[in-house]
């Protein structure tokens, strides 16, 4: 099974910046004036899963709930450690989760368009 995860934005060169120079994911394609879309898609080649984020002339109101997550698990400590330093190093600000779960297990920090997203070293048990 493949998986994508599409959302609509009024943002769609900064949350491009966002998920690849911040997060660490690849530009893996995208497309101009689609149907009067903009989009692009996110990820990494060797997974089988990736974002979609697109733009057009609708404007969006988001409207997300404090327990609407993103979870990224990088698969070691040290994919961790540098996605953590890249969200310090782009001034990126954490914040207290709902779901104290979260605050226990990873650091929760905002997108561009507000949505929320954990980095949790839960699932990172390699040390390399």
């Amino acid at each position: 099974m493949h998986l994508r995860v599409a959302r609509h934005t009024n943002n769609l060169k900064e949350i491009e910046n966002f998920y690849v120079h911040v997060l660490g994911f690849e530009r893996l394609g995208g497309f101009q004036n689609h149907n009067n879309y903009d989009g692009v898609f996110i990820g990494k080649p060797d997974l089988d899963w990736h974002f979609e984020f697109t733009q057009s002339a609708t404007k969006v109101a988001h409207v997300f709930d404090e327990d609407d997550i993103l979870v990224l698990y990088p698969d070691t400590i040290r994919k961790y450690n540098l996605m953590y330093m890249q969200i310090m190093d782009h001034n990126i600000e954490f914040i207290e989760a709902v779901n104290p779960y979260w605050n226990e297990n990873g650091r929760m920090f905002l997108d561009p368009d507000g949505y929320r997203i954990v980095i949790s070293p839960l699932k990172a048990t390699k040390l390399n």
